[in-house]
């Protein structure tokens, strides 16, 4: 294999289009777009076109080309059985989440590629957000203390339109919760450890497409620590923050922005230097605020160029199968909790 890895990409109208393709695969330095190819063949030319490569007229066909590793982004019932032809074609995979439609595809999209000798990653590129990055290295270096609390938001304004596989759970497997909660709960595990316990409410609070439009989870985590999650398709774009708070026992780390498809948002830090006694005018100073602004690096650049370097290197890469796995166990969890209104232990 060369110094890159070339790549062909399933599903290659939406995400792929406008923002893994352009800002991803092509500018990366270890990556070269070799091929693509879509079930609506009109626009797959015009993405052809576009990026001066290959249009492939099916899989079949971009398997059979000079290709090392195949992004699938195609919606979420499609992924098991593409993820498996790509498997037995030997060609490595990073797949868009959720990992299938269930726990069970996601297990057999592991085993198959397992089985195949060829890496299966799940594209979370919110983990590869720089600020992201730096509140992990705060909290692993114990800066927040005893962790204790945490809350990721992530909403938009998603109104009924025809042929919204997202709309429809029998396509995308859920609503708010599955396409922009995941995200959130991977981000939560990433900083707080493993989830032990989850309650979800699920609603379609204004639109009345199949899938959910409003999600609110809570999450117990192993550790001890306490963190809600919630997602909406019913709130206006301008009118949602997307909001991270990371709460301990010696401070917090409070973002605006930073959960989304953008590079940058504004973060801060609010530290105690030592234990304090009890307070009780609960005075607020922010006089010890620390501004977290390393520089931005774009995710999905970032995201191809790590798993293009477990590809050449023969790692596994960050974001692997076991991390589709897992996040599809959580959510299975969480929809269960909403089916039954029950406490439903990972």
């Amino acid at each position: 294999m060369s110094k890159k890895v070339k790549w062909g990409v399933v599903g290659s109208g939406g995400i792929a289009r406008r923002r893994t393709i352009p800002e991803g695969i092509v500018p990366g330095v270890n990556a070269e777009l070799t091929a693509v190819c879509d079930i609506n063949t009109e626009a797959n030319k015009e993405v052809a076109d576009e990026f001066g490569t290959c249009p492939a007229a099916s899989l079949d066909d971009l398997l059979a080309m000079d290709i090392d590793a195949v992004y699938v982004a195609t919606p979420a019932d499609a992924h098991c059985q593409q993820v498996m032809s790509c498997a037995r074609a030997g060609k490595h995979i990073l797949c868009e989440k959720p990992l299938g439609m269930t726990i069970e595809e996601a297990e057999k999209m592991m085993n198959a590629c397992r089985d195949a000798g060829v890496l299966l990653g799940t594209a979370f590129m919110m983990r590869f957000h720089t600020q992201h990055q730096a509140a992990l290295k705060m909290i692993q270096k114990g800066s927040l203390g005893a962790l204790t609390y945490g809350r990721a938001q992530l909403s938009c304004w998603y109104p009924p339109m025809e042929g919204a596989w997202r709309q429809d759970p029998a396509k995308g497997g859920g609503g708010s919760l599955m396409d922009m909660g995941g995200h959130c709960i991977d981000l939560m595990e990433m900083f707080f450890g493993n989830i032990k316990k989850v309650s979800c409410f699920i609603n379609n609070t204004v639109h009345d497409y199949k899938s959910e439009d409003s999600a609110v989870v809570s999450l117990f985590f192993e550790n001890g620590a306490l963190a809600t999650i919630d997602n909406f398709f019913c709130v206006p774009d301008a009118s949602s923050k997307n909001v991270l708070e990371l709460y301990g026992s010696r401070g917090s780390i409070l973002a605006q922005g930073t959960i989304g498809q953008g590079q940058a948002g504004q973060m801060t830090a609010y530290l105690e230097e030592k234990a304090a006694g009890y307070d009780a005018q609960q005075q607020r100073n922010e006089a010890g605020s620390i501004s977290i602004a390393p520089e931005p690096v774009n995710m999905y650049r970032a995201e191809i160029e790590e798993f293009g370097r477990a590809v050449l290197d023969g790692n596994q890469p960050s974001c692997s199968a076991e991390t589709g796995l897992q996040s599809q166990k959580i959510l299975a969890a969480c929809y269960e909790s909403a089916r039954t209104g029950k406490v439903i232990e990972v």
